[in-house]
């Protein structure tokens, strides 16, 4: 029988799942920033993302693997840890940043949101798992805000419609590998620990990003301006540590359910915060789009343990 949470222990967990999210949503707005405020590029500044957070991951990681109860790595894991850790935030971030030269810091994170749709695709395809009647109509309400999104935010008459379309194609990538980087995080997590997996796969993905920006910059890391540096130390801290800390935390508090429908509280934020600090506007399209996928990600949560919200 499962032991109810104590009410206080709740409301900690859900606040803490709240803020976390809030914080990963902090990540467009701070890439938006750097790109409006400087002449940075996407690899340098996800570089200096990494570079800033790989300490912390590196302490976690030797922190996990001190304990009693560390069980080690076996070769295979090993390699498993580092392909899918450079998968989800090596690959899915570089997409992203790319993605973000061309669209809104709303649109990204409505088309990032969609995730669990894809999770649950492909643990179909791959792991012959059933789809329910029910989670076939999440997804078709999903991917129509989407849409609805889209038409609100296409501009047809000019010609950044195409760098649009092209800035969204890098965004859905995204947000198939980070999908994959979920499914395989879920056979490897129970098996490693959350907390121990979560350390090793992203300092495997700083490595990969550090090890790409040396072979195809010419650029040095010591060579940016002040506000290139603070961008990157605050994506680092506020949008990535933080809050991968925090939304762990908080499913271990109140479920990785609940904390999935309180992680829909991204895409909102996102949006708010682009308005006040980014000047993005937001369409009655792209509301009601939003009401949309947020509903359909819902349903697909309460169908199945859903994962922690994207970074």
């Amino acid at each position: 029988m499962t032991t109810k949470q104590p009410q206080p222990v709740f409301v900690g967990g859900v606040l803490l799942a709240l803020l976390g999210a809030i914080c990963f949503s902090t990540k467009a707005i701070f890439v938006k920033l750097a790109y409006r405020d400087t002449e940075v590029d996407a690899i340098s500044l996800l570089a200096l993302r990494m570079i800033f957070s790989l300490p912390f991951f590196v302490i976690s990681a030797y922190v996990s693997s001190s304990k009693q109860t560390n069980v080690r790595f076996t070769p295979r894991q090993w390699l498993a840890v580092a392909v899918i850790g450079c998968l989800g935030y090596y690959i899915s971030s570089l997409l992203d940043f790319l993605g973000l030269q061309y669209v809104t810091a709303g649109i990204e994170r409505l088309i990032l949101f969609i995730y669990p749709t894809l999770v649950l695709l492909m643990s179909s395809v791959f792991f012959k798992e059933r789809i329910k009647p029910i989670q076939w109509v999440a997804l078709v309400i999903t991917y129509a805000g989407l849409l609805i999104a889209f038409v609100g935010e296409v501009d047809w008459h000019t010609g950044q419609n195409k760098n649009f379309l092209l800035g969204s194609l890098f965004i859905f990538i995204c947000a198939i590998t980070y999908a994959a980087y979920i499914v395989g995080s879920g056979r490897l997590i129970p098996l490693v620990g959350a907390t121990k997996f979560n350390s090793y796969a992203m300092s495997f993905a700083s490595i990969g990003v550090l090890i790409h920006f040396w072979v195809t910059s010419d650029t040095s890391l010591l060579e940016f301006s002040t506000p290139v540096y603070l961008y990157g130390l605050w994506m680092a801290v506020l949008s990535t540590v933080i809050p991968s800390y925090l939304v762990v935390q908080g499913i271990k508090r109140i479920g990785a359910d609940n904390a999935a429908i309180v992680g829909s509280i991204g895409p909102v934020s996102t949006l708010i915060m682009a308005y006040f600090l980014l000047g993005e506007s937001i369409s009655a399209l792209q509301l009601v789009g939003t009401v949309f996928i947020l509903f359909g990600v819902l349903l697909v949560s309460k169908q199945k343990t859903s994962p922690a919200p994207v970074d």
